[in-house]
């Protein structure tokens, strides 16, 4: 670093805080280490009697933490993205679109182990909305080695380390399923949960079934709305494994490929995912999405609606974190339900 008159200094970096002391009201840093100084600051820094200053001389070998900020941003940022201003060498990233977060969480930890660098950034695989906080990124120093940062650039080179999928506006079709249901006997709850948390995304239900416990109906039912355009099918009861429930034999007999019967989530242990037609998901809703808060349903709908076709690895590593405490006031997905053990690998599906 290097002392300079302060009248001089416009368009420096500072080295250093500059405390502004004011007896009785405040005694805090006017100006961060890191600032550069501007015209405006001038008569700031000479009212609290810094003549001069100490500011950082800038070389080709070392990089101011503002611009290191903007080149860690440059490594995260896709599309539907914005940044924040850069503020004490930090930069913020933000939703400009409701969507799917996705995080390449091998190239993330690579930043991280480089050393003196660090990117920030909430849980992938989660529903975020326009203007939500998705990480932040600075370096540790002041300054650092452009060459250190030139070396993670090369090793983390490709696409975005994060990504941001819109929403498709699906259309659905639902099919309630249950003898007690069919003939009256009571009213159906069950659907309106449904129905609520489809509206949420923006999802247009095009047709609603009601069927007995008869798997052949089921399936006909299924097939029905189908027929009609349904490019997402919802079969709510009968996933128990009691001999009356048939509503997995009646998802397989469309000729859907199954690709999980159970998961390890609770609630939402007896939750089935099939495809039909090729891309179609037809998912079988277990009785504790009607009446639990939050459950396998709230995991997996979103990756759905971003246009995500899952596989049963998918399935098998949400054991870790699969569990809802049912807190008295749920903050979900401010907590950390179905948010372990999400690393096969880091590839952005």
């Amino acid at each position: 670093m290097r002392q300079m008159k302060t009248t001089e200094a416009v368009g420096q970096v500072l080295c250093h805080d500059v405390t502004r002391i004011v007896k009785g009201v405040t005694k805090d840093a006017a100006f961060r280490k890191g600032h550069i100084i501007r015209e405006e600051d001038i008569p700031v820094l000479l009212s609290m009697g810094k003549d001069s200053v100490y500011i950082w001389e800038k070389d080709g070998h070392m990089l101011h933490e503002d611009e290191a900020a903007q080149i860690l941003y440059g490594l995260c940022v896709g599309d539907h993205m914005r940044p924040s201003e850069v503020k004490e060498g930090k930069i913020e990233i933000i939703a400009e679109c409701d969507g799917l977060f996705k995080v390449d969480r091998k190239r993330l930890d690579r930043v991280n182990s480089a050393g003196e660098m660090m990117i920030a950034s909430r849980h992938g695989d989660f529903p975020v909305k326009a203007g939500d906080k998705l990480a932040g990124t600075r370096i540790i120093p002041l300054v650092i080695e452009k060459e250190k940062l030139e070396a993670v650039k090369r090793d983390c080179a490709g696409a975005p380390i994060f990504a941001l999928k819109p929403f498709i506006k699906k259309k659905a079709g639902i099919v309630t399923t249950g003898n007690e249901v069919y003939h009256g006997r009571i009213a159906d709850t069950f659907t309106p949960v449904v129905e609520e948390k489809l509206t949420e995304y923006g999802v247009r239900i095009i047709g609603h079934e009601v069927s007995d416990d008869d798997h052949k109906r089921i399936t006909g039912c299924i097939e029905k709305l189908l027929g009609e355009g349904a490019d997402m099918i919802l079969c709510t009861g009968g996933m128990s494994v009691d001999p009356d429930d048939r509503t997995p034999l009646a998802i397989k007999n469309t000729g859907a490929k199954i690709v999980t019967y159970g998961a390890p989530v609770l609630p939402g242990a007896m939750f089935l995912l099939a495809y039909v037609k090729g891309d179609i998901p037809v998912m079988g809703l277990p009785g504790c999405v009607m009446y639990a808060k939050r459950t396998i349903f709230d995991l997996v709908l979103p990756r759905i609606l971003a246009g995500e076709r899952l596989t049963a690895k998918d399935f098998a590593v949400l054991g870790e974190g699969g569990l809802c405490l049912s807190c008295p006031v749920c903050t979900f997905p401010n907590c950390g339900f179905g948010k372990g053990g999400q690393r096969w690998d880091g590839r952005i599906y």
